[in-house]
């Protein structure tokens, strides 16, 4: 989650200075309530000791509001067609999710 919230931090500060448009609080999705937890809550720090700096700059983000956190279902985790084998129902929902379309299916 930081490493991403990293790159959203970035992106955020480019289009900023780009003048391009100005974004409010970004969302970061999460299929892992322990790791939501954890970022939310500093009660949970003393279970992480070895990812200490990682969940303080979440913390911070998540305070600010910079960055707001929401759980989703592993099932409904779109981004698995570009990090897993899917077949079948699978991959047919999420390429339907995305609004994806076969370019070898007949017209």
């Amino acid at each position: 989650m930081s490493v991403t919230t990293c790159g959203l931090v970035w992106l955020k500060q480019l289009l900023s200075e780009l003048k391009f448009c100005k974004i409010g609080s970004m969302k970061l999705i999460c299929d892992n309530q322990a790791t939501l937890h954890i970022a939310s809550n500093p009660v949970f720090h003393e279970w992480t000791t070895h990812i200490e700096i990682d969940c303080h700059f979440m913390r911070e983000k998540i305070v600010s509001r910079e960055v707001t956190t929401a759980f989703v279902n592993s099932n409904d985790q779109l981004s698995d067609i570009f990090t897993k084998s899917l077949r079948g129902p699978g991959i047919s929902y999420i390429c339907s999710k995305l609004d994806a379309c076969d370019l070898y299916a007949p017209t």
